[in-house]
């Protein structure tokens, strides 16, 4: 494609929609307590379908997606962070962690008022400060009561019943501690529902980032990220689930028709790990070589649910209802659960750097990429552990590999200019030119 000729662009139309979901959610969980319902907090990965027994009338705040909405807006993030230090906790911790702690210390809700306090935590451990992330926050709230499920039973590849058996245990044990907590009768029923929307929408999603293999892209990372934070915040509800499936129609009419995430598109990257949320202006930034980000395994993997196509490529993960699977009571909808979250891509990395690499390698391969970019991120330990392997994983496979530092949730540890700078000495050496 020479530099005159151009792909047909707009918007999208269920941006709008998008927007609205995610100011409800945080809206809800605020007001909860005024219509009499309840609130809980715990992490993007937590079994969110499980309070969903409880009632109709319960809200819930996960805490990465919080945190990255105190890291988008600098000011408070930094007032935040400046708490949590004087409060004396280690500046080299999680930076989203430590943004969430800022803002429960401060009495301060991102979205205006004080901060609304959660009636229990729930949450699962995998990365090294989950557990301990939500035993602070119970403690900074007086004591607010905490379950935590452990789920590092390994990779995938090695799962046997007994490793399923462990987390569909802890389950059980959690659901006796909801009713206990709150004083509810535990209904199944809203499990079940809640079970099949979250399968239903994670495989959705990663259908949706399947149709980016296409050239021209019909979605750029930058919009993904505020698309896929839906399912960050609720995977377990129908509206998430209905959603993603009115956007992927929407995206596969994009395909249809060559609309473009970008008009110019020349150069096709991918990105890792979270991005430096004060500065996502660096994904504009690459348009003006023609290039972008197509996505990434943090983007298709936080929360898409994958497996193995017939023909060999990666794909959305099939679903019990697609399966003509019945879930009929309580321990089937544990056990179908914790299978389909161990299965998760991005919990794959946490037991060896090279499952992530090649993961990577064939995202590069099938999304047909010119190059990767690498945010060797010091805000989050988990997703950055094996990086430096992962980049010359990514070398060996023959992908030229761009390196910046920075934290996705502080920005006083990231230096935009710097970062361009590298972006146009990595856009000369791939041959191309603003």
């Amino acid at each position: 494609m020479t530099t005159k000729e151009l792909y047909k662009t707009r918007p999208l139309e269920s941006w709008g929609k998008a927007k609205e979901i995610r100011q409800n959610y945080y809206r809800d969980y605020a007001k909860a307590h005024e219509k009499g319902g309840l609130r809980w907090a715990g992490g993007a990965w937590t079994f969110g379908a499980i309070p969903c027994g409880l009632g109709e009338d319960v809200w819930s705040i996960t805490s990465e997606p919080y945190g990255a909405s105190i890291a988008a807006n600098k000011e408070f993030s930094q007032k935040c962070l400046e708490a949590t230090e004087k409060a004396g906790y280690a500046r080299d911790l999680c930076s989203y962690m430590r943004n969430y702690w800022g803002s429960v210390i401060l009495n301060e809700y991102a979205f205006g008022g004080p901060f609304p306090k959660p009636d229990f935590l729930w949450q699962d451990h995998i990365c090294c400060s989950h557990a301990k992330w939500y035993q602070v926050v119970s403690d900074l709230e007086g004591g607010l009561p905490n379950f935590c499920i452990d789920v590092s039973v390994g990779p995938y590849h090695e799962i046997t019943k007994h490793k399923i058996d462990y987390l569909v245990n802890q389950m059980h044990d959690g659901i006796e501690w909801l009713e206990k907590v709150t004083g509810r009768t535990y209904n199944d029923e809203l499990l079940i529902e809640a079970v099949y929307n979250e399968c239903r929408s994670t495989s959705v999603w990663a259908e949706i980032c399947v149709l980016n293999k296409v050239v021209p892209a019909p979605l750029e990372e930058k919009t993904m990220y505020s698309l896929y934070v839906l399912g960050t915040l609720m995977k377990h509800s129908k509206i998430v689930a209905d959603y993603y499936e009115e956007l992927r129609d929407e995206v596969q009419d994009r395909v249809d028709n060559q609309i473009a995430a970008i008009a110019n598109e020349q150069c096709r990257l991918m990105s890792d790990t979270q991005p430096p949320w004060g500065f996502l202006s660096l994904f504009r930034y690459l348009e003006k070589f023609g290039a972008l980000s197509v996505g990434s395994l943090y983007t298709f993997g936080l929360i898409g649910m994958w497996e193995d196509k017939p023909d060999g490529t990666w794909g959305p993960r099939t679903t019990p209802q697609q399966q003509g699977i019945e879930i009929k009571d309580r321990d089937q909808a544990l056990r179908i659960l914790a299978d389909w979250n161990l299965s998760k891509p991005e919990w794959q990395h946490f037991y060896s750097p090279h499952l992530k690499t090649d993961m990577m390698v064939r995202i590069a391969k099938e999304w047909k990429l010119d190059g990767v970019m690498l945010h060797y991120n010091r805000g989050c330990e988990g997703l950055s552990i094996g990086i430096a392997e992962n980049r010359l994983g990514l070398i060996d496979a023959g992908y030229p590999v761009m390196t910046f530092e920075g934290n996705m949730g502080d920005e006083r540890e990231f230096d935009l200019s710097k970062t361009m700078g590298r972006v146009d000495a990595f856009m000369e050496t791939l041959g191309y030119k603003k």
